[in-house]
């Protein structure tokens, strides 16, 4: 299967205050990203995640190595890639619709289609009846599904996606990670995305990395096909089910399989979420394998 996005050998260094010393930011990444795929990154606050996606949407260059998209060399930003961020970044003197044009405008794409495309991605998110609407207007949630909206507007090959929920609420969280996965899924569109929730990189993704602290590296191993080397679903069932049968409490449940279950567009419970978390983050990312498999 094609490579959307790749990273090769990938590192960076800053310059520090008064020039004498030097940052190292990522070291030796390398990775891919197929046609349809969404991976997921993880990793502690400053370990490079946002410097990754710079480079991939061509906003700066690697120290060394090199990233593609669609086979070319990244070398400033282009077409093919798309940018949200963790706000919205809506222009307040445009109306919604509007800015969800903003993009298509820019590459003067024909005006009547521009705007039939702003209205069916708007009605597709449920803000149909709101494409006059100024972004005060909106609530956080609404401006997130316009952001998003804006940011598939465009068609790009690949999404990248640093954060973009990590400013709502809890509940209006949950209903955009549906909206998103349903989106992505619908699309059979390709992204990157960063997270600090490992539930949601799980839930989200088809493969979840894992970084080290700065300077970044990916620490889950990843094999010369794309696949990361790590326990299978089926692994993570088997593993699941024997911790369940040494447990000494009654009933225990099968929560292998129950995670193996889930696909990208149901979220966990919030008993499901405590069994994710005292699961440990191998197991985590391993049953992101099978939420493919469920999704096939």
């Amino acid at each position: 299967m094609m490579s959307r996005l790749e990273f090769r050998n990938l590192a960076m260094e800053f310059v520090k205050a008064g020039g004498r010393e030097r940052l190292a930011a990522l070291e030796d990444v390398s990775f891919a990203v197929l046609d349809g795929e969404i991976v997921s990154l993880i990793g502690p606050s400053g370990c490079g995640k946002s410097t990754l996606l710079n480079i991939a949407a061509g906003l700066a260059l690697p120290t060394h190595g090199e990233a593609f998209v669609d086979g070319e060399p990244i070398r400033g930003p282009n077409p093919h890639i798309a940018f949200m961020l963790q706000k919205d970044l809506l222009l307040p003197w445009r109306s919604i619709a509007e800015n969800v044009a903003l993009g298509m405008e820019i590459r003067k794409n024909d005006p009547r289609e521009t705007k039939r495309k702003a209205r069916a991605l708007l009605e597709s998110f449920g803000l149909s009846g709101f494409e006059a609407q100024y972004p005060h207007q909106l609530s956080g949630g609404m401006r997130q599904r316009a952001a998003l909206a804006r940011t598939l507007a465009v068609d790009p090959s690949v999404l990248l996606l640093d954060e973009p929920f990590s400013a709502v609420d809890a509940q209006t969280r949950i209903i955009l990670q549906q909206e998103l996965a349903r989106t992505l899924k619908n699309a059979r569109k390709t992204a990157l995305l960063i997270t600090h929730d490992l539930i949601e990189a799980v839930i989200l993704s088809d493969r979840v990395l894992v970084m080290s602290g700065r300077p970044g590296r990916i620490i889950v191993p990843v094999a010369a096909d794309g696949d990361s080397a790590i326990p299978t679903g089926r692994q993570c069932t088997a593993l699941q089910a024997k911790r369940n049968r040494s447990s000494s409490s009654p009933g225990a449940v099968n929560r292998g399989a129950t995670l193996a279950s889930r696909t990208r567009t149901v979220p966990p419970s919030a008993r499901s979420a405590r069994q994710f978390s005292r699961t440990g983050t191998g197991l985590l990312i391993s049953c992101s394998a099978s939420n493919r498999q469920t999704r096939s």
